[in-house]
């Protein structure tokens, strides 16, 4: 029986809710009258039951999925702005004890180079990372109790957090390990992270418990309940994700948005963020060989379909992706993306890319100053900001002033003092040039004159290294 505030995964992930929700999407997608109610709903801001939203998706109308596009842009724009948040994956080790058929880090892949960082080689890739610009980095795991212990993933954090070097420092880890106990949800929680990011990979129990046949995470109530876990133990800001091509999207879609209602019904807070990866080729991983690839037009029209339904949130977008698809999502919801990552253990310090231990291909290959310097071009202020975290604004706080549009007021300037600092200290002469007319012009935006010209006073002090911890 479905019920969103129990905290029983076959419950508020009720197989027969799922279903019954996609047989009334087939039915309702080509009632145009019924789809403009809907979209009427969501013009208001306020998001969508799974119901609802599965019904957009379905819905193929021409006029009315342009309708849809128009108004994920429009409301992503109003809770974000323009402001696209950058971060790098670090990946710790690639151990791992699990038998999930998707992922080249599989217990029984033999050949892979198997790998484990040192706290000398986490300083050395921080450093490396620093170099690049960057301020937030999500670290990864694989699941190994023996190798990577949550005694190691607390130490390289701390690691993390004490590298300074030149004008660089690490001032946001976010952490997607594998499920885990309250206690040690908790005692991550003290050791100063940000977002606690799992992929649920599939929400068709069934599904599940095929591509995952070894294993801990065999456990699909344990890994599906993991959120509630980490709320109880302090971490207020969780982020879902599913991996579209494993099961068809209808389904794992609906899954994803009833996760997304379970969280705000129990603890009163929604996700922080939702990821969006596709299945990729990686080492002995073949992603023809699972039925249910997207195509890209799908695939966007999903990301709009999220941002419509659940528009407080943040969504990620990886280097999975092309620079064109990538592009592309940004205008139809995606909030933050990954640059110039290196999804290898160890590979930020090697001067050519490795292979060897790569979790998935990269498409995306660009430098961090490439990056940057497109977003600019196509209108997009890139932000390393972290002030939210390091002020308390998480969890509840941060979604009161998200879904009220106060956040614009803290985000839209300590956008520009961060971008101002990367351009200052790495950036590229023509990244420079053009960073510096854009944050002119972004400067008058601020709409509340005191903040504007606190802002500018901060911009200019670091231009003049006159430096602060600047926490708008």
């Amino acid at each position: 029986m479905y019920n969103p505030s129990s905290t029983h995964a076959d419950e508020f992930i009720d197989h027969a809710e799922v279903l019954e929700t996609l047989a009334e999407a087939g039915r309702e997608s080509r009632n145009r009258t019924r789809v403009r109610e809907i979209l009427n709903k969501a013009a208001l801001c306020k998001g969508l039951s799974h119901r609802e939203a599965a019904i957009l998706l379905d819905c193929d109308d021409p006029e009315l999925e342009a309708q849809l596009y128009a108004l994920a842009g429009e409301i992503k724009h109003k809770f974000y702005g323009n402001r696209i948040v950058l971060f790098a994956p670090l990946y710790l080790s690639n151990y791992c004890i699990n038998g999930c058929v998707y992922c080249p880090y599989h217990m029984k892949n033999k050949h892979i180079a198997r790998k484990k960082l040192t706290q000398e080689e986490v300083r050395a890739e921080v450093i490396a990372l620093q170099d690049m610009g960057h301020k937030r980095l999500a670290i990864e795991a694989g699941e190994d109790p023996r190798n990577n212990p949550i005694e190691y993933i607390l130490e390289c954090i701390d690691t993390i957090y004490s590298v300074h070097h030149k004008n660089g420092d690490i001032r946001r880890v976010n952490v997607n390990i594998a499920a885990t106990t309250v206690e040690n949800y908790r005692r991550l929680k003290e050791a100063g992270i940000g977002t606690y990011i799992l992929f649920q990979e599939t929400y068709n129990k069934k599904s599940y418990l095929e591509l995952h046949p070894t294993g801990p995470k065999h456990d699909y109530d344990y890994h599906t309940e993991a959120m509630d876990r980490a709320m109880e133990g302090g971490i207020d800001d969780v982020g879902l994700g599913v991996l579209f091509g494993l099961e068809g999207y209808q389904y794992e879609f609906a899954g994803l948005l009833m996760h997304a209602e379970h969280l705000e019904a129990v603890h009163g807070v929604g996700p922080h963020t939702i990821s969006v990866p596709r299945v990729k080729h990686a080492d002995d991983i073949d992603p023809d060989v699972f039925d249910n690839s997207l195509s890209d037009e799908l695939f966007k029209k999903i990301i709009a379909c999220i941002r419509i339904a659940v528009p407080y949130t943040g969504m990620i977008i990886s280097t999975r992706e092309s620079e064109q698809v990538r592009g592309e999502v940004l205008e139809l919801g995606i909030s933050q993306i990954s640059g110039a990552s290196r999804t290898s253990v160890g590979g930020y310090t090697e001067a050519e890319r490795p292979h060897d231990s790569e979790q998935f291909d990269v498409s995306d290959q660009r430098t961090l100053d490439e990056v940057v310097n497109w977003l600019m071009q196509n209108g997009h202020i890139p932000s390393f900001c972290t002030a939210c975290y390091r002020e308390g604004r998480t969890g509840d706080r941060f979604m009161s002033l998200c879904k009220s549009g106060q956040i614009l007021n803290c985000c839209h300037p300590n956008a520009l003092m961060t971008l101002t600092e990367y351009l200052i200290d790495y950036a590229s002469p023509e990244t420079r040039a053009r960073g510096f007319a854009m944050i002119e012009e972004e400067l008058q935006k601020i709409p509340h004159e005191k903040v504007r010209a606190i802002a500018a006073q901060h911009i200019a002090d670091i231009k003049s290294s006159n430096r602060r911890d600047f926490r708008f």
